[in-house]
């Protein structure tokens, strides 16, 4: 399918001057404001997790279009079974992927795979190929608790499966990441799991994607003390919107945008990757389609950029 090359690049630097703009003159019209004002931040580079490019099989080409159309920096790659990259050519086709990228300046900027121990099948040179390509995080695949088996012992049995790959990712220049997700039975569903098994490892090495939307969802308004909890192994930021009622929603119309989580990491300094995540029935009523999809990322974007950029609130 045919898609206009990009000029994605100078629209976000353009949305950045207007909203440094803006800022500026509502402070000239409130001076009271000035004192609290912070100075706008560039967004971190933002990826979005590409298996929704899958809902219209979109080939890598037209992916990194799609990518370049909606003004992001590139994406969060799925490396597994029926991924948009299959674990078995990966070493093949995580390079040509790059090189669709490259060609609009995006980048890989994750990977999402079901690895669970170096012994998992292709975890090697997925690996391989993804630190060759100047990749730096990759998430793992989950586990469930077993049915009668007390959760430490079965937080004992990850750990030890993670201990050969925590030694591959030091040779490769690679972090593994435990993303939390909501889910009965799912281990890490409960943040302080994760923070147990991470906290054995370097955090160079293995450390925690935080879902804000995943921890809104299942924790409620406790998803703050869990995050205190594992800040210390805190390495990638994953977003999504969530509403009480109607599940993940298009950005702006759930929980997310005021639960305080962004001035946390901007506090925090944060300047790595975001995974941006599609949810929801991006195209409404009608039929799939990229120009709806890009429409939809774009909207998202916007949204995020303002969650980023909002100035803390003036105490009264």
């Amino acid at each position: 399918m045919p898609i206009e090359p990009s000029c994605s690049l100078s629209r976000r630097r353009f949305l950045g001057a207007s909203l440094g703009a803006g800022v500026a003159a509502a402070l000239a019209t409130d001076p009271s404001r000035r004192v609290f004002a912070e100075t706008p931040r560039a967004l971190p580079p933002v990826g979005v997790f590409s298996k929704v490019y899958q809902e219209l099989n979109l080939s890598f080409e037209e992916s990194a279009a799609v990518t370049a159309e909606a003004g992001l920096d590139g994406i969060d790659c799925p490396v597994r079974p029926a991924g948009q990259v299959l674990p078995e050519r990966a070493t093949e086709d995580l390079p040509r992927y790059a090189h669709a990228l490259a060609a609009r300046r995006l980048k890989i900027l994750l990977l999402t795979t079901a690895i669970q121990s170096a012994d998992t099948p292709h975890a090697e040179s997925i690996l391989r190929a993804a630190s060759k390509l100047g990749v730096k995080h990759y998430r793992l695949g989950y586990w469930s608790y077993k049915p009668g088996q007390p959760a430490a012992a079965r937080l004992g049995e990850i750990k030890a499966q993670l201990k050969d790959l925590a030694a591959m990712n030091r040779q490769l220049g690679l972090c593994a990441v435990l993303q939390n997700h909501a889910g009965k039975d799912l281990v890490g569903a409960r943040l302080r799991d994760y923070f147990e098994i991470a906290r054995a490892f370097d955090p160079r090495d293995v450390a925690i994607a935080f879902d804000i939307g995943h921890a809104i969802h299942e924790l409620g308004e406790n998803w703050r003390a869990e995050f205190d909890t594992l800040r210390s192994r805190f390495a990638v930021a994953y977003v999504k919107d969530w509403k009480r009622g109607a599940e993940f929603v298009p950005f702006g119309q759930g929980e997310v945008g005021a639960s305080g989580f962004w001035p946390m990491l901007r506090q925090l300094k944060y300047s790595k990757p975001i995974s941006f995540h599609i949810e929801y029935p991006w195209q409404g009523s009608q039929p799939k389609t990229a120009a709806l999809l890009t429409k939809a990322m774009r909207s998202d974007l916007a949204v995020l950029r303002e969650w980023w950029n909002a100035p803390s609130r003036t105490p009264r």
